[in-house]
């Protein structure tokens, strides 16, 4: 339970850094706290997007994996961050990723910045 509270946290706080860094990814709310509510409710839904489809989209595409040593991995990364906004849109979550190159670059801050918590932050049970 413990390393599932890490993950979402880092995911939160590696939203939390690409909304501040990129204009075109948005969160709003009425208040700090709701922003903040906001945010680890998206990062649960970030979560949940990777465990559940990313598996899925890694597979079907592997010979592009293999062809593009790896790189596909960005549009990948971006494709969840848009299905993670569309999904918060659904979800009535005031977040929103505008544009793929915004999710590109904001996929790959994310990236960043969560394998950077996670490295930081203790993931034992």
């Amino acid at each position: 339970m413990k390393n599932f509270v890490v993950k979402t946290l880092a995911n939160a706080g590696a939203l939390g850094i690409a909304i501040w860094l990129l204009q075109d990814i948005t969160l709003t709310g009425d208040s700090t706290g709701k922003k903040a509510w906001t945010l680890i409710l998206v990062a649960l839904v970030f979560g949940l997007v990777n465990f559940l489809v990313k598996p899925v989209v890694k597979l079907l595409t592997f010979p592009l994996f293999v062809l593009t040593l790896g790189l596909i991995t960005l549009v990948v990364n971006a494709l969840m961050l848009l299905l993670t906004s569309w999904l918060a849109d659904k979800l009535d979550l005031s977040f929103h990723v505008e544009g793929f190159w915004t999710a590109v670059l904001g996929g790959l801050i994310i990236s960043v910045v969560s394998w950077a918590l996670n490295v930081i932050l203790p993931d034992g049970d």
